[in-house]
């Protein structure tokens, strides 16, 4: 009785200890969002300011409306990310604000697709319009911030820093020796030879085919990014090449020689340099305004206040049935957005944002109604992001115009199934076995604890031939292409935007701007705004929903690092089930 007592009050005291921690954890996030709520207010901006882009936090589609997105658990504080959307817009805000004089990326690395960099890229050429300056420093610049520096007028690089330009490489995850030690055995049925998202449960390698699909992807990727650095560094397409095959640009001195810099400086000689061009005394300082905090400052909008909208629905992450998360496409969430666009007489015209690799395929067709729906009512365009692929292409091709950038990687037309037989672990290594009763043949089909039977077998691969054939078809309808000419670009087969363009799976090159200039032509709009759907969650319901998962899924982020994808890589594996519209998971292009 006395050991009971002891542990019973042991684990009261540990429960209240916890929920003290908590409360006390909570009050400082609250009090620390409080603050940044009071620091929303609108800001002024100084004459001959410099707008700093850093670019050191993880850019998404859209500024997330979450109050412990980026919650940094070294203060306590909210860092919430920029997204892509705002981004964006205030580098076209700052274009025509007079205040500012110029940008200056200070910039180390950039977490974000190759589209998402290209879209940036591509707003600071628009920038230079103005005939303001950009200039670019570096202590140690990644590959993409290095693409991104390569616009401005003057580059930068710390003296003991260096340039990661080495050229691009795909890398794969492959599980089939994992489950082999597991005793798991994959039970796949696919349509499409270059069907690669089932590869890593099958194979420790690249198959043939697949790495033939990949070396032309990254042909492709590569060609985009050493056509533009040439053409931005005053440089053949050859020099850029070579200058990646040797690797010259691992040192200050090597990136000056090759021309990919214009001078070796610390941070205070870039300093100086910036008073100089805004016209300042060496003695003052440069009067810079951080991006996040620019986005507060009023400039005055190009075009006079609409009511007349065009609606940018974002379709961002994996494609699921339900509602899904807030990094997910959920078919009923998205859907109803549409719907909403549709049916909303004030709304002239519709851009659909995909970024996604894909996934249910049940939950593709679902949204892919929705946005043929729309179609017929007003134009419909889509503007493809990092990936459009497989489910993402699905949801994009009955669209009146498909832009894509040059380097999005988009079309895996294909479709597979896929489950899991854990019989032999749980018979060998756990030492647990079934019975099963039921009362019809197929009442079990699916099940993890057996092996699929061949005429199981044949149902399931009766649906994926059937979804791909309504995949092909869709694709064919939407494009106006034969069916026969999508099946052989098909079978799973991933592609470039700018190959996607040759053979008929994309219109136009270019961003979301493109794509909204498009819907407006199309609706014959000259004033209008945009408005973003779906709607993000309300903060009161964003804390009450996300503490848990968002707070634990920052701190793995944090202790993991870079080895994070690693981690989210295998949580995708554990989530893959059934019949699937899906890119492979764990590839990773850099």
């Amino acid at each position: 009785m006395k050991q009971f007592f002891k542990f019973m009050f042991a684990s009261m005291l540990g429960f209240f200890l916890s929920l003290f921690i908590v409360l006390v954890i909570t009050l400082v996030v609250i009090s620390g969002l409080v603050s940044s709520v009071k620091s929303d207010t609108e800001i002024s901006i100084q004459e001959n300011s410099v707008l700093e882009i850093t670019l050191d936090k993880q850019i998404n589609e859209r500024t997330a409306n979450n109050p412990f997105e980026g919650f940094s658990f070294a203060n306590f504080s909210p860092d919430r990310s920029m997204g892509l959307d705002d981004v964006l817009k205030n580098i076209k805000k700052a274009k025509r604000d007079t205040k500012i004089k110029g940008i200056f990326l200070n910039l180390s690395s950039i977490q974000a697709g190759m589209s998402t960099v290209e879209e940036i890229r591509n707003a600071l050429v628009d920038f230079k319009q103005s005939k303001k300056f950009i200039y670019a420093y570096g202590e140690d610049l990644s590959q993409g911030a290095y693409y991104i520096a390569s616009v401005a007028d003057k580059i930068y690089l710390n003296p003991q820093g260096g340039i990661d330009f080495k050229g691009l490489h795909a890398e794969m995850m492959f599980f089939k020796g994992a489950l082999e030690k597991l005793e798991i055995e994959p039970e796949i049925i696919r349509h499409g030879k270059f069907k690669s998202a089932v590869e890593p449960f099958l194979l420790d390698k690249m198959s043939p085919e697949n790495r033939e699909q990949i070396d032309a992807l990254l042909s492709s990727l590569w060609s985009e990014v050493v056509s533009n650095l040439a053409v931005a560094r005053k440089l053949s397409v050859d020099q850029v090449q070579e200058i990646a095959d040797n690797f010259s640009t691992r040192s200050a001195e090597g990136a000056l020689k090759s021309g990919m810099i214009d001078k070796i400086a610390y941070y205070d000689e870039v300093h100086a340099d910036l008073l100089k061009i805004t016209g300042q005394g060496e003695k003052e300082k440069v009067k810079f305004i951080a991006l996040k905090k620019y986005d507060k400052a009023f400039v005055k909008a190009e075009k006079e206040w609409s009511n007349q909208k065009i609606a940018v629905i974002y379709a961002s992450g994996d494609i699921v049935s339900g509602k899904g998360q807030e990094d997910e496409v959920g078919s009923d969430r998205l859907a109803s957005a549409i719907r909403k666009a549709r049916m909303d007489s004030s709304i002239k015209a519709i851009v659909l944002r995909v970024n996604s690799p894909g996934g249910s395929a049940l939950a593709s067709d679902v949204i892919w109604r929705e946005t043929v729906l729309a179609k017929k009512a007003k134009p419909f365009i889509v503007s493809m992001g990092d990936y459009a692929a497989s489910g993402g292409y699905y949801i994009s091709c009955a669209a009146d115009t498909i832009v894509a950038e040059a380097n999005t990687i988009t079309g895996s037309i294909g479709v597979f199934g896929l489950m899991f037989n854990a019989q032999k672990l749980f018979n060998n290594k756990l030492g647990i076995t079934f019975d099963t009763a039921k009362t019809a043949r197929y009442a079990d089909i699916g099940s993890t604890t057996r092996a699929m039977r061949n005429d199981e077998r044949e149902i399931i691969q009766s649906q994926v031939d059937k979804i791909y054939d309504s995949f092909v078809t869709h694709v064919s309808e939407g494009r106006g292409i034969k069916k026969e000419t999508v099946d052989s670009i098909g079978q799973g087969r991933v592609w470039s935007g700018s190959d996607a363009v040759r053979i008929g799976l994309v219109d136009v090159i270019g961003g979301i701007q493109t794509a909204i200039d498009i819907a407006a032509r199309k609706a014959n709009l000259e004033n209008y705004r945009t408005i973003s759907l779906p709607e993000q969650k309300e903060f009161l319901e964003k804390i009450m929903e996300d503490l848990n998962t968002e707070v634990r899924s920052n701190m793995v982020k944090e202790e993991l690092g870079e080895s994070y994808r690693y981690y989210t890589n295998l949580k995708e594996v554990v989530r893959q089930n059934g019949v699937l519209a899906r890119m492979p998971v764990g590839l990773t292009i850099e």
